[in-house]
């Protein structure tokens, strides 16, 4: 058996004589949920994921929307994860369906609770929808289980409650954890993945590409490159000096996983208190938009981060706001003209179109406020005074920075005055009838423009159906 073999090898990792920086005395486990959107919706036709040709994708867009997930199925036909539907081979048969992002999150609840059913809520920390990371180091001796017994005693758990297969990286760190998910465990039969530090030393060191390895996207590769690195043992032998200079303060994370060091565990993970914090609201636009047809979705997007604001108690004291414009290489933009080669211009990934810059400015309030009237001016200000208006526009992105608890902030006498609070009355009951209503029940009229986006995303979760 694999895990008799494992524990022959290496019952605990707690019997190594490893010293500081590497003193490997914990035990965590990354756990993935396997082409979860695509295994979710397998499950609910009763289909296995594993022989069934399924995408997630939205049918009422074009077939250049992106796949959300697709199956392992669809995956050993050589169809890459979050392609274009286009980019399928026709020659390919398969079920296309809709995202339902209520239906993944109550999922991965539901996987969330089996989870704590063997292990405490302050040992777990949820990654993101399909992902966490669990210190497992008290619980060995609990259950009396090796690390990959462990691992498959929770990835069964799942796997019996909601059908959806499940991989696992075990790691002496977070870091290794989640390396060994991501490259090791893809080559291993049961789908589990072992890293401590010789391992990674021997089996990930000089692994390529190099973006395979947590946190290094291209970005970082490419900058890499320019001195002739293209793996992990190459990090380590660059000067640290160099590295400073091209990364600045982000050196210290590169070094440290260079050498397959991670000091960080999940207790501090859940005691972090940020600094700062902030609000933002993105989105891409499903066409081009004019100036003022783009203006009307800012001041959408501004209203509902400000109802936020309010619903929450909290002000703000900055404000930020990104625009991004789009035309097609030889294809007409919104005003009739042709896209030609602008070598100044930066790529964006998509089907034959290229983003052209972004504008956009970030600007001080002047006070802490969640006013609608404060807030709705400055940003349609650095809007008016930034964005171009011979040029489609693609993208925008708002933000609402120096977050601060209503209580704390220090606000202005305009927040006291009459006309602030009679603002602040009306704000709190057109959030009570949306709470009660939902958020479509009480609109602007410009809600109602033919390109404006705020009811139709009123109703999806993340950018997606619901």
């Amino acid at each position: 058996m694999a895990g008799e073999a494992y524990s022959a090898q290496k019952d605990t990792v707690q019997t190594q004589d490893i010293t500081d920086p590497y003193q490997e005395d914990r035990v965590f486990l990354c756990i993935d949920l396997k082409s979860f959107y695509a295994s979710v919706e397998c499950v609910a036709r009763g289909l296995d994921p594993f022989t069934t040709n399924l995408i997630v994708a939205d049918p009422d867009r074009t077939e250049k929307t992106i796949c959300l997930a697709i199956t392992p199925a669809m995956k050993a036909l050589g169809v890459k994860n979050r392609c274009r539907v286009f980019e399928i081979p026709k020659s390919v048969d398969f079920i296309m369906a809709k995202p339902r992002m209520k239906k993944y999150m109550e999922v991965s609840a539901q996987i969330y609770q089996v989870y704590l059913e063997y292990i405490a809520p302050e040992d777990i920390h949820v990654y993101s929808i399909d992902e966490c990371f669990i210190d497992i180091t008290n619980y060995l001796s609990l259950y009396d289980k090796t690390p990959r017994q462990m691992a498959v005693m929770l990835m069964d758990a799942v796997f019996s409650r909601t059908g959806i297969c499940a991989t696992a990286g075990i790691g002496t760190n977070l870091f290794l954890a989640k390396v060994a998910l991501d490259v090791t465990a893809k080559h291993a039969q049961d789908h589990i993945g072992y890293l401590d530090h010789q391992r990674f030393r021997e089996q990930i060191w000089q692994h390529r590409p190099i973006t395979d390895i947590w946190n290094i996207g291209p970005g970082i590769a490419r900058r890499l490159a320019k001195y002739g690195v293209e793996d992990l043992k190459g990090i380590c032998m660059m000067p640290p000096e160099t590295l400073y200079r091209e990364f600045g303060v982000n050196a210290e994370y590169l070094i440290d996983h260079a050498r397959g060091y991670e000091p960080c565990t999940i207790q501090q993970i859940h005691d972090y208190v940020p600094e700062g914090n902030s609000l933002a609201s993105g989105q891409v636009l499903s066409c081009d938009y004019t100036f003022e047809e783009a203006r009307a979705v800012l001041r959408e997007m501004t209203d509902s981060l400000i109802l936020e604001l309010v619903e929450k108690d909290l002000v703000a004291s900055s404000v930020s706001l990104a625009v991004g414009y789009a035309k097609g290489p030889q294809e007409p933009d919104a005003f009739g003209q042709t896209g030609g080669q602008d070598p100044s211009s930066a790529h964006a990934q998509g089907h034959g179109r290229r983003f052209i810059g972004q504008t956009g400015a970030s600007r001080q309030l002047g006070t802490a406020t969640n006013s609608q009237k404060l807030i709705m001016s400055r940003i349609m200000d650095i809007y008016d005074a930034t964005t171009r208006k011979d040029a489609p526009i693609r993208r925008i992105n708002l933000g609402f920075g120096h977050i601060l608890p209503e209580e704390y902030g220090d606000l202005d006498l305009f927040a006291q005055s009459p006309q602030a609070q009679q603002e602040k009355s009306l704000q709190k009951a057109v959030i009570a009838i949306k709470d009660k209503y939902g958020k479509n029940s009480l609109l602007k009229g410009t809600s109602y423009l033919e390109k404006s986006t705020a009811r139709e995303r009123n109703n999806q979760v993340g950018g997606h159906h619901a």
